[in-house]
């Protein structure tokens, strides 16, 4: 129930191995390379090698990683124009 995920938001990475976040909302999708989350600040995307999703609370918004982490990325709020082919036919 998303009205139970706070709107404070917690990153923590231990050793490069194990990432916890707080206020995610939903994991959009994954693989052992990228995860790409939902959360109360917006959308993330997490790179890394051998990335396995341990456990994920969809009350709470907890949610544990495991695996090599390169990078934690919020990606951009702002609203694209268009798709390429309405930059196409403008």
């Amino acid at each position: 129930m998303e009205e139970n995920i706070a709107t404070v938001q917690n990153v923590i990475i231990e050793n490069r191995k194990r990432l916890n976040i707080s206020g995610v909302k939903d994991v959009t999708s994954f693989d052992d390379e990228t995860v790409l989350l939902d959360t109360a600040l917006g959308r993330m995307t997490v790179k890394g090698e051998g990335l396995h999703i341990e456990s994920f609370n969809t009350v709470t918004g907890d949610l544990t990683a495991v695996g090599k982490v390169h990078a934690v990325v919020y990606m951009s709020d702002a609203k694209t124009s268009g798709g390429f082919l309405s930059r196409l036919f403008r």
